[in-house]
């Protein structure tokens, strides 16, 4: 079995940007620039065949490239269930496009439809009870955070691994966008 999603990558120059936001909430754990990624679909634990069908349906997506940018920042959970911290994506037309063929793909090969609404994302910081006044400076702090765009020509299919320091994720294949 495989843990996969597939993601676009935040170039590295965008990246580091962010990681000058990374600091400042006490028990979260940041994650590294090359974790640094905007998931289309989670497709989860996935037989070795099942992933080679899904491989052969993802690389069918074909979406032009288009540009991307980031805007603000938020959280999800609430109250004392803060799970993560987050950069926001700027409304894309295409990027919901991409998603779509993503999930259609993951349904062509037999996977359930994602039960949640799509709402992309960079997950900047998990958190282990940060105090709720130190996460809520923070998001204050950080709301007016705006990227310079960039050109998505590329999204790759990830193996997710869980370790003792958080997850690592191996890129397994890239799908040109054309």
């Amino acid at each position: 079995m495989i843990r996969l999603f597939a993601a676009l990558p935040v170039p590295y120059d965008i990246a580091e940007g962010l990681a000058r936001r990374q600091q400042g909430l006490p028990r979260a754990r940041w994650r590294p620039l090359e974790a640094l990624h905007i998931t289309l679909r989670f497709f989860g634990e996935l037989s070795e065949p099942s992933a080679a069908d899904l491989d052969a349906a993802l690389a069918g997506v074909t979406v032009p490239p288009f540009d991307l940018s980031l805007e603000g920042v938020g959280m999800f959970g609430e109250d004392d269930h803060m799970r993560a911290v987050w950069a926001g994506v700027s409304a894309s037309e295409p990027l919901k496009r991409l998603a779509l063929k993503c999930e259609n793909a993951a349904r062509r090969v037999g996977l359930k439809p994602e039960g949640r609404v799509y709402r992309p994302h960079v997950t900047l910081a998990y958190l282990r009870g940060s105090p709720p006044d130190r996460i809520a400076a923070w998001l204050q702090g950080h709301n007016l955070l705006q990227s310079p765009a960039w050109r998505a020509t590329e999204y790759h299919l990830y193996s997710s691994w869980s370790g003792p320091d958080g997850a690592r994720y191996d890129v397994e294949r890239t799908y040109p966008l054309t």
